[in-house]
């Protein structure tokens, strides 16, 4: 079993950044990627980052030169730093992780996922 547990989250105003974090434990040996998704209010699921267990990273266009995703094998720990926020970043922002990933082309999606952290809350105002 996997447990994950973002924090970081918080409310900034446009142009701020954010540093979010999710920490994991439990059976993380066969975990081969690990991203961030964000949900707004009353919309779906999106990819925003991933990174496979080989380094490939992935990022949603909409985010691109403005977010990095990052980890620490060591701590376990997947971080993303939010720069240049915009009220359109708003939402919770969810770890995701999984054993079985599909081949790294594109952002992440969310139906591709088994493990989920609760989210931590971005608001851009």
């Amino acid at each position: 079993h996997v447990q994950l547990v973002e924090s970081g989250g918080g409310s900034v105003q446009p142009g701020g950044s954010l540093t979010l974090s999710c920490v994991v434990s439990g059976s993380t040996r066969s975990l081969n990627c690990m991203g961030w998704f964000r949900q707004a209010t009353g919309k779906e699921r999106e990819g925003v980052s991933v990174v496979h267990s080989g380094g490939t990273i992935e990022y949603a266009d909409s985010v691109k030169g403005r977010f990095t995703i990052s980890r620490d094998l060591d701590k376990k720990i997947l971080y993303l730093q939010l720069n240049n926020l915009t009220p359109e970043d708003t939402g919770s922002y969810i770890c995701g992780a999984e054993p079985f990933c599909p081949i790294p082309v594109g952002p992440p999606k969310a139906a591709d996922y088994r493990y989920w952290g609760q989210g931590t809350q971005v608001t851009v105002s």
